[in-house]
């Protein structure tokens, strides 16, 4: 029994078994062809299909031979490997054409090379040679050109997963330095033991975060265990300030997105709306599935949008903008991001994205 890996793959994938196939094939159908055209005259004798076998045999070691010269001519500049392979084809036909006559001769009982039978082989000859040949430039043509398709695709996604990379190592400094910068805040206050709880925080939620590949899928449970240890260090800054609350439905759990796509989003809530107000204010993360698409939202209760001005977005001008550019490489148009506010009720940025569940063995660490 054969393996079934061997018959799912392209005829072309191994080019030495399908130019045999297709060489055999060909050379097989042509005598066919012309056995069958002399039964028809009703002239056919055992003497003429020996005669159209040799025919065939000559033609098929002839095109063996073109082939290996073909080959190489494809290698010259452009204009010498054109005149080459003409004069190669025109080479080709005149010796077809002589020993097709000499084996008529011979069949003929009179062994020798007749002029009139040479140039009565010529037109058929040349015609089967061409042919071949055009079959031969085509389909060599045919797997440049999937080559180039190929290798076209590969360097697509590597661009894609290195804009992935670089995309989500943007929002790595910018964290470490507000986080840094925090712990040096504790330090000089000399509350050294909340330094100390800082940075342990801190290291796990590095050690969680960098565990995954850049370019990688998270589960939507993975990214909201993500934001919790996140807000954990968070939290060390601002205490009851902070009011984080989590809304996911169970179904949607499953959902794979970019790794860190809602943290830049719950930093911006920290930084405008739980910041300038005494009293802190609510981060509301929900997910729900609806159908086959996933809908997440990230609100507060900050102060919103004031006198018109757009909120501005992360410090280091990654915060939204990085936000939608992953959603457009992950997704590409099938996503829906929109962040609006009304003045004094604080800011809502909605996301939904196509509800797929990936392999086991592409999931991240």
């Amino acid at each position: 029994m054969q393996n079934p890996d061997v018959l799912s793959r392209p005829f072309f994938e191994q080019k030495s078994r399908a130019f045999w196939m297709l060489q055999g094939a060909g050379w097989g159908g042509y005598l066919m062809l012309r056995a069958v055209s002399n039964f028809s005259n009703r002239t056919f004798s055992f003497e003429d299909l020996i005669r159209v076998t040799i025919e065939a045999i000559v033609g098929y070691c002839l095109t063996l031979l073109l082939s290996a010269l073909y080959g190489y001519f494809r290698r010259l500049p452009r204009i010498t490997g054109i005149l080459a392979t003409v004069a190669t084809l025109a080479g080709a036909t005149l010796v077809y054409a002589v020993l097709t006559a000499f084996t008529v001769s011979v069949m003929r009982g009179d062994p020798g090379i007749e002029i009139p039978l040479v140039l009565g082989s010529l037109f058929l000859n040349f015609t089967v040679l061409a042919g071949w040949s055009a079959l031969y430039f085509g389909i060599n043509f045919y797997l440049i050109v999937e080559d180039q398709i190929d290798r076209m695709v590969v360097l697509e996604n590597q661009a894609s997963s290195a804009q992935l990379a670089m995309l989500r190592y943007q929002l790595n400094p910018h964290f470490l330095f507000n986080t840094l910068n925090s712990i040096s805040t504790l330090v000089l206050l000399k509350q050294t033991d909340r330094a100390n709880a800082m940075l342990a925080r801190l290291s796990n939620f590095l050690r969680y975060t960098l565990a995954n590949e850049p370019t990688a899928h998270v589960t939507l449970a993975q990214e909201v265990e993500t934001l919790k240890l996140y807000l954990e260090i968070e939290k060390m800054r601002f205490d009851e300030r902070l009011k984080p609350t989590f809304d996911i439905d169970p179904r949607a759990v499953k959902a794979r997105l970019p790794s860190l796509l809602l943290q830049p989003l719950v930093e911006n809530a920290i930084k405008y709306a739980v910041t300038p107000q005494e009293e802190g204010a609510e981060i509301a993360v929900a997910a729900r599935l609806i159908g086959e698409r996933v809908q997440i939202t990230v609100s507060d209760t900050g102060p919103g949008l004031i006198e018109g001005k757009n909120r501005p977005s992360l410090s280091t001008g990654v915060g939204l903008t990085n936000i939608r550019e992953r959603l457009a490489q992950a997704f590409g148009p099938d996503h829906r991001f929109d962040a609006r506010s009304v003045p004094g009720t604080g800011f809502r940025v909605d996301i939904e994205i196509p509800f797929q569940v990936e392999e086991q063995a592409r999931e991240a660490a």
